[in-house]
């Protein structure tokens, strides 16, 4: 991959300068390893309007993670990782690397580099010295970017503060010393962030790039457009769409309420899918939904919750095998701790010696990840598209809809705010075990011990309808 010979900013900052390419998707990180490879090189486009260094310099290239540094800058810049045929396809071509890069060798990630050294190149093209690069991640902490001075400091995503003063101060003593961030401003405006949109110093720029660029430019289509809004929660659009910070954090859920309810008499088919969810509620209240899974038109429903507060097991059981005897139950991972309860049994083992059909192992997606951001994900996705529904009755749980939020924290990162979500964890593990989903008669088979053995054959007992208090003869047909 040839470094492009377009110029990636189009404007000089004086002195020591800090730029800021708050984009979308990967292109931001794209834009900030070319500006690198320039500085590295020495090899600038005719028409570059940037800065320019006339000697070899040196720089830091910096991440969130070792793991990240090395999929995004590292392979961006030199190729991907552990091929040795592929080395030098990145921005930097092959012939200008003087040596193979040091590895890093306390590293728990394969294949990550330390450094690489470049031949710097003068204006005519002749090699006038080396360069050199160091890969460095925040999570190393701010100790890290301690010690001698640097050219320049490529931020590839918002760093912390503390290690963003340790980075800063590495190049303001070298004349012409600069660093760029780029990244997508989804934590709203933080300190570093509003240091770009409402700090008037002249030492630092500000480039934003949104969709309109890029379809402007031919990089998306607007079916890439489309796709990237049903992707991710509106309230990031302003953040992963146009670069600009995310001023929405805050409610979760946005679709309209009266796009994912449906009627109390809808026909829920025999032949669909039953689900528990449920939450333990060991610092909280026990919450469980029931969901039904149309498996051909990939559609939830919710049917039925259930919370209570101060209260045992054994009643909690008796609520939902009353709802939903037979189906399967999803539960989470830490109902598997032998410490969450007095004897050491593990919950989810208790609420299984109540003849409960707890699932044979804690909520996870098929991958083996338990990740909540990806449960809510994929829940804003399905009310916003139809594929998940709610009982218009179910009152508590639209209330959790009203409510979910996120919040910044001190460190300037949203997070979820884990209160009053008792139902919605129970959907979550819903999302997660949707795939375990059993055809079952919905509420419980009530005993018949006066019937003679013949009329038991030839009739057998029926599930209770949980809310008509009648059996349901559909499990006849």
């Amino acid at each position: 991959m040839p470094i492009p010979s377009q110029p990636v900013y189009d404007f000089e900052v004086p002195g020591y300068a800090n730029y800021l390419t708050a984009g979308i998707i990967h292109h931001n990180s794209e834009a900030g390893c070319v500006e690198d490879a320039y500085h590295l090189t020495g090899l600038y486009p005719k028409d570059w309007e940037g800065h320019r260094w006339h000697h070899p310099v040196d720089g830091w290239m910096a991440g969130v993670t070792t793991k990240t540094v090395r999929d995004i800058s590292q392979t961006k810049l030199c190729g991907p990782s552990g091929s040795v045929e592929d080395f030098g396809t990145g921005f930097i071509p092959r012939h200008c690397f003087v040596d193979k890069p040091t590895l890093q060798r306390h590293a728990s990630v394969a294949d990550c580099y330390e450094g690489i050294r470049v031949w710097h190149h003068d204006e005519h093209g002749q090699r006038d010295g080396v360069s050199t690069g160091q890969f460095l991640s925040y999570e190393q902490g701010s100790a890290k970017f301690q010690g001698p001075t640097r050219h320049f400091v490529h931020w590839d995503e918002e760093p912390p503060p503390d290690v963003h003063v340790e980075g800063e101060a590495r190049y303001s003593a070298i004349p012409g010393g600069r660093s760029w961030m780029t990244f997508t401003p989804v934590k709203g405006p933080t300190t570093i962030v509003n240091m770009f949109f409402e700090n008037d110093d002249p030492n630092r720029g500000l480039v934003i790039i949104g969709i309109d660029d890029v379809l402007e430019g031919g990089i998306w289509t607007p079916e890439m457009v489309e796709d990237a809004r049903r992707k991710y929660p509106s309230h990031e659009w302003p953040a992963r769409l146009y670069g600009q910070p995310n001023q929405g954090i805050g409610r979760i859920f946005i679709t309209g309420e009266e796009q994912i309810v449906f009627p109390v008499d809808q026909v829920i088919p025999p032949h669909w899918a039953l689900l528990w969810g449920v939450d333990f509620g060991f610092t909280h209240p026990f919450a469980a939904v029931l969901a039904a899974v149309d498996k051909e038109a990939d559609v939830i429903y919710l049917l039925h919750t259930y919370r209570a507060a101060e209260t045992f097991p054994v009643m909690h059981a008796e609520a939902i095998r009353r709802v939903a005897a037979q189906a399967p139950i999803a539960w989470p991972h830490d109902g598997g701790d032998r410490t969450s309860s007095a004897d050491g049994t593990p919950i989810a083992q208790i609420y299984k010696n109540f003849d409960l059909k707890m699932l044979h192992e804690s909520a996870r997606w098929p991958d083996g990840g338990k990740s909540t951001e990806a449960a809510v994900l994929e829940m804003q996705q399905r009310f916003a598209d139809g594929r998940l529904r709610v009982r218009e009755d179910l009152a508590d749980f639209l209330q959790e809809y009203r409510g979910y939020h996120r919040e910044l924290t001190k460190q300037g990162n949203s997070v979820i705010v884990k209160k009053r979500d008792d139902l919605i964890s129970c959907v979550q593990k819903i999302m997660m075990m949707k795939r375990y989903a059993k055809s079952v008669p919905m509420g419980f088979v009530k005993a018949r011990p006066k019937m003679a053995r013949w009329q038991r054959e030839n009739e057998p007992a029926l599930p209770i309808n949980p809310w008509t208090g009648r059996e349901d003869r559909r499990w006849l047909q």
